[in-house]
């Protein structure tokens, strides 16, 4: 990567042009040059980096696709909304060298905030940003430089006491290990040493059981103790005549802290924990609306991206509307508006090749069929072709009574495309053929009762005939089978849905419709979703992708709470937030007293509550490190930062409360403030926590956010690695926080 390579960056099927690319010495910066001119065309930082593609997945590669080999080919995803970087290399292994090497990098910058890591990696970054004249050398003057692009409004004796400390040839500038003495002293974290020296006997050193003793009374470990500590001081101490003694540093403290295993998020949660031998509306799970759009939804553009950002992004429950396109090919865009349109086949395509990337879990999709037979049977083919054994198949998941009534889980459907829409008759009719149903009649029922059953059930059984007589007129057969688990059907009410639904049918409901059901019969809707699957959608006057809150619908066990993928804020937070857990999976199990098809709970009344009590949840905001400059924010200009953090679940446990701000300080800011939250359902609560700049003329600005479940936060002294407002890691930012939760 260093010595350079020689590759084609493509933007369309037409424009393929060679350029020289090559990793600077910084490693951290990328520049490329025109092969005909040689003059250096562009360059970006590792740090704009979100992730690295293999093979055909953009759609710009895909069009190029029987010209270049998927192994030649790779794709550099750029951070918020940079066009990504398409690229072919000279053959598969210098393919492969750019691949692991970029990887290899966006991982090391993901690392929290180190000393160990900082010297090989932030310390040259912070150098080069502040080394004007690039001598190589930094004087006071581009010192004081240095601490306003980090966020540090020092006091001006202060910085020349460190500068000197630091100037150990007093030169009167700092070059090499004189730059890394000034940045550890800049960065040293007086809150994590003094709590390092209240463990410690001696304040340099904690011994294995001081280790112990820490991870016990203030981490709340309580199993494994003593090999846990072993575990920390052989990875995280950089000493290793420290790791021979079995002994941690304070570097080697701070690591842990800065580390995974020191993170508020559960690591345990991040994989898959949860029991996934459930039926499939016994989960919620993450769903997006007209996934195909990454803009607006009037004139918004339709692109494969949409598809390969959600599934990159764990959603599970994607939506492909499909309309009569020329020559007869079914095309795949937002039907009568003027958003623009992509062949069907380019989507399956992609869904075949990026589906299972980070999760095997079923993956159901929506959509709305053509309105002649001929593209929909060429719909069929074309996803049989490209999804091969993917779909699901009645012969091959649909073998007993039991589909009838409850669907199969998770883990049996592993690898499967679950398709939602239309069908010709019931899911009975695909196996043993067309045929009528009356309702059951139980014996307990008095005779009026019955008979009136029996006279509504004629009613219904007219209405069924003819309905099934104009499916058979537009919906072609073949796609109609296609449809197992997830046959779209009116909702009509919870005692008709109750009465002659079927668990393997879903119903779609507006935001709006959801919102009155909740508020009118809430038990009644978690009941309901106890055992049929039901999808939220976003109102259509949300024509600028605009989201409505997820929290709301998981508080009545909904299971597929569509939103619009491509737009950030709060919504999506919570969205990201809430299926971080469970290995990223897409597929979150409900707590057991939504599970209860007889379950008396509803989230707006307390009385309905079951359990111990509310819990006290006690966050103790300590400290923040290297926290962002606002966006567009003037040259020179630093934040004042304040934390607010905001508890969602039901009504009752809405709530938010913020720290002061601190002025000028957005490198390490101290807040020392304790906030305390009573919760009453914890299992449907989820914490954000969000740093804002304070402004007093105006809104507050956006600075970092991490959400999370309440059942994922792991107590005790914890770092929050922050998140930007389109989810993506913006390291080293962080909050130092003490958690306590308690009943």
């Amino acid at each position: 990567m260093q010595q350079g390579t020689l590759m084609r960056k493509v933007k369309s099927k037409s424009w393929k042009k060679q350029r020289f690319f090559k990793l600077q010495e910084d490693c951290m910066t990328i520049w490329y040059q025109s092969k005909r001119t040689g003059k250096t065309e562009s360059a970006f930082s590792i740090s704009d980096v979100e992730t690295v593609r293999e093979g055909h997945q953009s759609e710009v590669l895909q069009s190029v696709a029987e010209e270049f080999p998927p192994e030649r080919c790779f794709t550099i995803v750029f951070y918020g909304r940079r066009g990504n970087l398409d690229l072919v290399a000279g053959s598969a292994e210098e393919a492969q060298c750019w691949v692991q090497g970029l990887r290899q990098l966006i991982e090391l910058k993901s690392f929290p905030l180190t000393f160990a890591l900082v010297s090989r990696t932030w310390i040259r970054d912070w150098f080069q940003k502040a080394d004007k004249n690039k001598d190589g050398r930094m004087n006071f003057k581009e010192v004081q430089r240095l601490l306003k692009m980090m966020n540090v409004d020092m006091n001006e004796d202060h910085a020349l006491r460190l500068f000197q400390d630091a100037d150990k040839s007093e030169s009167g500038t700092l070059e090499g290990e004189e730059f890394v003495l000034f940045y550890k002293a800049l960065t040293q974290r007086e809150e994590v040493l003094s709590l390092f020296q209240e463990f410690s006997e001696d304040g340099k050193k904690l011994t294995l059981l001081e280790l112990v003793d820490f991870l016990r009374e203030e981490q709340l470990e309580d199993e494994g103790t003593e090999e846990l500590a072993m575990e920390l001081i052989d990875k995280y101490e950089p000493s290793e005549t420290a790791r021979a003694r079995h002994v941690l540093s304070a570097d080697g403290f701070l690591m842990y802290l800065c580390s995974l295993e020191g993170s508020i998020f559960n690591p345990q949660h991040r994989a898959l924990w949860q029991d996934m031998s459930q039926p499939l509306c016994h989960y919620f799970i993450s769903s997006s609306h007209n996934t195909y759009l990454i803009e607006d939804q009037i004139r918004g553009h339709s692109s494969i991206e949409g598809y390969i950002r959600a599934l990159k992004r764990g959603c599970r429950c994607l939506e492909v509307d499909c309309w009569d396109g020329p020559n007869g090919e079914p095309m795949v865009y937002h039907g009568h508006t003027f958003t623009s349109k992509i062949p069907f086949r380019e989507v399956v395509s992609t869904l075949g090749k990026t589906s299972w990337g980070n999760s095997s879990s079923p993956l159901p999709s929506m959509g709305t069929s053509p309105p002649s037979s001929h593209p929909q049977r060429e719909l069929v083919v074309l996803a049989s072709s490209s999804a091969g054994s993917q779909g699901t198949r009645p012969m091959e998941t649909l073998g007993s009574s039991r589909c009838f009534s409850i669907p199969n889980p998770p883990q049996e459907l592993k690898h499967k495309i679950l398709l939602k829409g239309k069908k010709i008759g019931r899911l009975e009719d695909t196996l043993d053929g067309p045929g009528d149903e009356a309702p059951d009649v139980s014996d307990d029922d008095n005779g009026a009762e019955a008979e009136e059953e029996r006279r509504r059930a004629k009613v219904r059984g007219t209405q069924h005939s003819s309905a099934l007589q104009k499916d058979k007129e537009t919906l072609a057969q073949a796609l109609s089978d296609c449809v197992i688990y997830c046959k779209n059907v009116p909702f009509r009410g919870f005692r008709e849905a109750r009465s002659h639904s079927r668990p393997s049918e879903i119903s779609s409901l507006s935001e709006a419709k959801a919102r009155k059901l909740i508020r009118d019969e809430g038990n009644e809707f978690v009941r309901h979703n106890a055992w049929q699957l039901t999808r939220i959608y976003p109102s259509g006057m949300r024509t600028d992708s605009s989201n409505y809150s997820p929290q709301e619908m998981w508080n009545v066990g909904c299971q597929i709470v569509a939103l619009n993928f491509q737009t950030a804020g709060m919504e999506m937070d919570l969205c990201d937030g809430f299926f971080s857990q469970n290995g990223c999976c897409g597929y979150v199990l409900k707590p057991p007293f939504m599970r209860d098809e007889e379950t008396l709970f509803n989230p707006s009344d307390p009385s309905s509550w079951e359990g111990p009590g509310p819990i006290t949840l006690t966050i103790q905001v300590i400290s923040g490190q290297q926290l962002p400059k606002v966006a567009n924010s003037k040259e020179g200009a630093i934040i004042d930062p304040l934390v607010r953090v905001e508890i969602y679940g039901v009504p009752a446990d809405q709530a938010h409360q913020e720290t002061k701000y601190i002025e000028n300080n957005g490198f390490n800011p101290r807040w020392d403030e304790t906030l305390q939250f009573q919760i009453h359902v914890p299992e449907l609560a989820l914490i954000r926590f969000v740093v804002e700049d304070y402004d007093k003329t105006s809104r507050n600005d956006f600075v970092g956010q991490f959400t999370l479940a309440f059942a994922n936060i792991k107590p005790g002294y914890r770092h929050i690695h922050l998140l930007s407002k389109d989810g993506t890691s913006i390291p080293p930012s962080s909050l130092f926080v003490h958690i306590r939760i308690t009943k």
